[in-house]
């Protein structure tokens, strides 16, 4: 099993979710977070005043699946997540889940998703 863990931009949260619910996968956790990458952030004006924003707003989103499902759900957040602008669509991380255990049945691994 693999968790995928992937940090987007808000606005693209709902055809994200529609595409991984596309995918067949059922279950996801979401985050509101905050970061930057390569942009460090942006300057905005208030009241005539430029002040620095370094910390944007994300989503993360976390899911985990079989280890066959990999690579469609990647393709998925990929094709949802990808704006089409230079920078700042987000990351993609995918680690290795050593068991999952349903709490309601006790099921292990896969059964357990």
């Amino acid at each position: 099993m693999k968790r995928i863990e992937a940090i987007i931009k808000p606005f693209k949260l709902d055809e994200v979710r529609e595409a991984l619910a596309g995918a067949g996968l059922k279950g996801m956790t979401v985050t509101e977070v905050q970061g930057f990458g390569r942009q460090r952030g942006h300057a905005e004006l208030y009241q005539g005043s430029e002040y620095q924003i370094d910390l944007l707003p994300k989503v993360k989103i976390e899911i985990v699946v079989a280890d066959a499902a990999v690579d469609e759900a990647v393709e998925a957040i990929i094709g949802a997540a990808w704006t089409g602008e230079m920078i700042g669509d987000g990351k993609i991380f995918v680690t290795s889940v050593d068991d999952a255990i349903r709490i309601r049945t006790s099921e292990r691994g896969e059964a357990a998703l």
